[in-house]
């Protein structure tokens, strides 16, 4: 992976994933840079801000566009703002007095942005547990009653980010997206105050259901898989391990086990914050309590029954590799397992320099959903 901040992993990290996105209509490349250029790598606050100086008047711009009626600009200028007052969220400091103005912020952009898409997009609320799950139908043009994909994110997250890539691949391959804030992500989360779960299985079920119930006449209910990113790649195989109504199970970067991410890994971790949250925990030591139940062991990755693809690379240093070959050793369905090789373009985390590597992926799915 390229590093634009040399020896700084999670802001270079970052930036890729701003670059990656921007192909698919979240950024423009000088904007993103320039962006990078004011960022200190070893200042969290100085990240934030560079983000949001560039991904407000960004906004305003699209807001322009809309009032004056030049809809295609709007609809284009407001996911460039999305994508980059997302960048600034991230990792704002839970008590930080922007965060959550950002995050609704950047909600914002993108719901005025998907009134203006070619393709009709469906919001969704899934009932659970005495509220609901937010997402999204993301449809391909001129397919009558296509199969589809729930897909959830990873950590926390949004549901929106999903349209940047995935979206796009699983359209032009002819399958719908219903992109879902899970528990622990999103506006579930930040809105909704629903934490994370081991069995995030139930959640799965409950997005399955609601959809073959309430989705009839937009997509074909019998065929229906489960995917899901990064920390997802656990979520996607426990749905899939209890669902067996799911046709297939795109594991997007395996985990095998959050605990074991967790156990190494130092109280002063960029994520640590964050993984914290999404449990509910008041401390690390909790934390890690909470996430021991976070494992595809005891048998639970053998309950999968359906078609399953694994992409990971081999330069992760999120999930480790060992993840990806530990799943696929205790997997009995028909399944693949595609490893970016070391030093390759997409070998580090979900590809996120490299989203080209994803093809093998949707062209696998697509034969089999």
């Amino acid at each position: 992976m390229w590093h634009y901040f040399p020896g700084q992993y999670m802001p270079s990290y970052q930036v890729n994933r701003a670059l990656s996105q921007a192909h698919y209509g979240g950024g423009e490349f000088a904007e993103i840079l320039e962006v990078a250029s004011k960022i200190d790598p070893t200042d969290r606050e100085s990240f934030n801000q560079a983000w949001l100086e560039k991904g407000n008047p960004v906004f305003e711009l699209a807001e322009e566009f809309e009032k004056n009626g030049n809809f295609i600009s709007a609809r284009r200028t407001y996911l460039r703002a999305f994508n980059y007052l997302r960048s600034a969220e991230f990792f704002m400091n839970l008590n930080h007095e922007q965060k959550l103005p950002t995050y609704l912020k950047t909600r914002e952009a993108f719901l005025r942005a998907i009134k203006y898409f070619d393709e009709k997009v469906i919001q969704v609320e899934v009932p659970f547990e005495g509220s609901f799950l937010p997402g999204y139908l993301f449809k391909p043009a001129g397919v009558k009653n296509p199969p589809m994909m729930i897909m959830f994110g990873g950590l926390d997250s949004l549901a929106e980010e999903l349209y940047f890539g995935i979206g796009q691949h699983l359209n032009e391959r002819g399958i719908a997206l219903l992109a879902m804030d899970g528990p622990g992500q999103g506006a579930a989360l930040r809105l909704n105050n629903i934490h994370t779960r081991h069995d995030y299985n139930v959640a799965g079920t409950a997005v399955l259901d609601w959809s073959i119930e309430n989705l009839k006449d937009e997509i074909a209910v019998d065929r229906i898989g489960i995917g899901a990113v990064s920390m997802g790649g656990y979520m996607a195989a426990r749905c899939a391990a209890f669902e067996p109504r799911f046709k297939v199970c795109m594991v997007y970067g395996a985990v095998w086990s959050y605990y074991d991410v967790w156990a190494g890994r130092p109280d002063s971790h960029p994520l640590a914050e964050i993984v914290q949250h999404i449990v509910g925990a008041p401390d690390m030591t909790e934390t890690r309590k909470r996430l021991e139940g976070f494992t595809l062991e005891n048998g639970v990755a053998e309950k999968i029954s359906m078609p399953t693809y694994i992409l990971h690379g081999a330069d992760d240093k999120q999930n480790f590799v060992e993840h990806a070959y530990n799943l696929e050793k205790h997997l009995t369905c028909e399944h693949k397992l595609e490893v970016i090789p070391a030093g390759e373009s997409g070998s580090q985390h979900c590809q996120v320099d490299d989203f080209t590597k994803s093809f093998n992926m949707y062209d696998w799915i697509a034969k089999r959903l």
